[in-house]
Order: structure tokens, then C-alpha cells, then sequence
């Protein structure tokens, strides 16, 4: 017994794999989500067809974030960490009960109404881009600032207070912005995910398979891509290791994914999904959904990439965030078309 405990306690102190790793190692062992070659072909043929556009570019993020201030402004940084570090769980119990924010004549739903809703509280002359006031600021003002046009409020409202407060508390930490905070890492991606996860324990978005421990970190590629974007606007976007970051693994993008072929789930997943079960977070089901999908997106990019070469003779520039930002608005476009892949429903604030 003496022995088994120490094994233990070496388990419990293991990094976990790194993104990239965790979805290789998930996709090689998973039971109900399979990558499909024939999927992931169609769609790198699919973002071959797009590789001169707007669409897979750095650019482009400016047009998947209409709500963000300018990215020259003084706000637009904070206003990403804000936005990012409350980026998780916006789906309705029912689709017919969904919260709204409408914002300069737009009605926004999901993930938008948080965007819709942190801009509109600056221009309403709260400082909520501010960590000196969001570090400390009441469950009630996070309340204001994130109210609903309808009955319907913004789920998770005392874990939205809870990250944003210790996110901002962080900031203070280590010179009161999110720049501050970045800067630590200095241009690398990878080490930006690092910082950012060992200072913010909300970030922290890691689970076990098969006795193994494993990380998505969502929200923390998300911040650091962002980042990226902002930055890329202002003409100072010479980050490296951006290739180091995989898909941002959420809800939306797997539907794509399965819609594309490139994700099957089995029929008793699929079943499953269906009949509307939650899963929780970290649940095997819950865990190969979203490591097969950053291996299938890992997959998609390779392919890309081989044809950029083969075809073009050029090397690819696409990286795996750039496919993400391309899919997740791709998924908002053909939600009709995709109304019977179920999406799957996991409370929690990693996504």
C-alpha cells in the first residue's frame, strides 16, 4: 500500500501534456470520436480553395471581432483579457430561451452578447477594461454590466465575477495590464500559454485520460492569439511559436468538424448527444471530443500545408488558430445546415 501512494503522489505532480500532445494521445485511444481521413482532406481542400482570402489571415480578426475597440486603442488589450478570461459556457437551456444583448441596433446571442455587452459598459463610462476596478468590483456592478435584454441572463454570472476579480488581482500583480503581464514571455506564443496558466489559475484547463494527465487550455491560446491579432493590427504581430497553438477546443468547432467528416462520433455518443445529456467536465466523452478535435484540426493543417507546397510551391502560413478562427464563425454561418449534429453541453468556465 506504502508503495501505491507514492506512485501517487508522482501522478499528482506530472505535467500534463501539452495541448497538441493531449489530442494526439486522446485521438490514438479514444472509444466513441474518431478522426476521418476522407474529412480532413475535404476540408484542407476546402481552406486550400480560401488560402488567398481575407479568411486565413492574422487580418481577419478584426472582422471576427467587430464589437472590440480599435486595435490601436489604449482598451482594445485589456478588452481582450476581459472578454477572454469570461469566454466560457454561453449556450441556453433551451434554444428558445436565450440571452440577448442588443448593441447599437444589433441583437447578439452566445458568445457576442459578452462582446456586445463589455462595449456597451464603456461607452455607458464604466471602467470595466480597467483591473484597478474589475479586480474589485461586485458580483451586482458584473451583473449591470452583463444584463440581458430579455429574462434570460447570462448564465454562470458568479463564476464570470469570480475569474474576472482574480484575473484582474493578477494583473495589479505584475504591472496593472494585460501588455505587463504578456510582456513577461516576451514574443513567444508558447510561453505566453506558460504565463498565462501559471498565474491564473482559472486558465488552468487541463483533465485526466487514461490515467493521464492532459491540457486544452482553451481561454489561455484563445488570449494569446487575440493578443496576436491585436497585435498584427497595429503592424507588430512578429510573435513566434504561434504554431505551437492548436484549435481552441470549445463546443462549436467539433460540429463543424463532424459536419466537415473530419470528427465521427459513435452512435451511442451520438445517441447520447441527442437526447440532450450533459456531460460534465472532464467526462471521457467530453475529453475526446474536444482532444480529437485538436487532432483533427492538427491534421487538417499538415494536409493543408503539403498542398500549399505541392501546388503552389509556397510554405503554408496557416496555422492552427487561423483555421479556428476560420471554423467557429464557419459554424455560426451553417448552424441550419448543422441542426442535426448535436452539440455537445458541458457547464464549466474552460470554454
Amino acid at each position: 500500500m506504502k508503495k501505491k501512494s507514492v506512485t501517487n503522489t508522482a501522478f499528482i505532480m506530472e505535467a500534463p501534456l501539452f495541448p497538441r500532445e493531449s489530442g494526439k494521445f486522446v485521438a490514438e485511444r479514444s472509444r466513441d470520436v474518431f478522426v476521418e481521413d476522407e474529412g480532413v482532406q475535404k476540408a484542407a481542400e476546402m481552406l486550400f480553395r480560401l488560402r488567398h482570402s481575407d479568411d486565413l489571415t492574422a487580418s481577419g480578426w478584426k472582422k471576427a471581432n467587430p464589437l472590440a475597440p480599435a486595435p490601436t486603442s489604449d482598451q482594445a488589450l485589456n478588452w481582450v483579457f476581459v472578454v477572454d478570461t469570461m469566454n466560457f459556457s454561453f449556450w441556453p437551456e433551451t434554444e428558445t430561451q436565450q440571452c440577448e444583448v442588443t448593441y447599437k441596433g444589433t441583437t447578439y446571442t452566445g458568445y457576442m452578447t459578452l462582446c456586445a455587452a463589455i462595449t456597451r459598459a464603456m461607452e455607458e463610462g464604466v471602467p470595466i477594461t480597467d483591473p484597478k476596478y474589475f479586480s474589485q468590483m461586485s458580483v451586482e456592478e458584473l451583473g449591470r454590466v452583463l444584463r440581458s435584454d430579455n429574462e434570460t441572463p447570462m448564465p454562470m454570472l458568479q463564476e464570470r465575477h469570480q475569474v474576472l476579480t482574480e484575473g484582474g488581482r493578477v494583473l495589479l500583480e505584475n504591472g496593472g495590464s494585460f501588455r505587463s503581464l504578456i510582456e513577461q514571455a516576451g514574443n513567444d506564443a508558447r510561453k505566453m500559454v506558460e504565463l498565462i496558466v501559471e498565474k491564473i489559475p482559472s486558465y488552468r484547463d487541463e483533465a485526466t485520460y487514461e490515467e493521464k494527465r492532459i491540457s486544452f487550455y482553451k481561454r489561455a491560446q484563445i488570449l494569446v492569439a487575440d493578443f496576436w491579432g491585436v497585435m498584427e493590427a497595429r503592424g507588430q504581430g512578429d510573435i513566434i511559436n504561434m504554431d505551437w497553438l492548436t484549435m481552441f477546443a470549445d463546443y462549436r468547432v467539433p460540429q463543424a468538424l463532424v459536419y466537415l467528416g473530419a470528427l465521427r462520433y459513435s452512435d451511442t455518443l451520438m445517441q447520447a448527444l441527442k437526447s440532450g445529456e450533459l456531460l460534465r467536465s472532464g467526462d471521457r466523452r467530453e475529453v475526446e471530443i474536444r482532444g480529437c478535435s485538436i487532432w483533427a484540426v492538427e491534421q487538417i493543417k499538415d494536409r493543408l500545408c503539403k498542398m500549399v507546397q505541392e501546388r503552389d510551391g509556397q510554405t503554408c502560413a496557416v496555422n492552427s488558430a487561423i483555421i479556428d478562427f476560420y471554423l467557429w464563425p464557419y459554424a455560426k454561418q451553417h448552424h441550419k445546415e448543422m441542426a442535426h449534429i448535436p452539440i455537445h453541453h458541458t457547464r464549466c468556465i474552460y470554454y
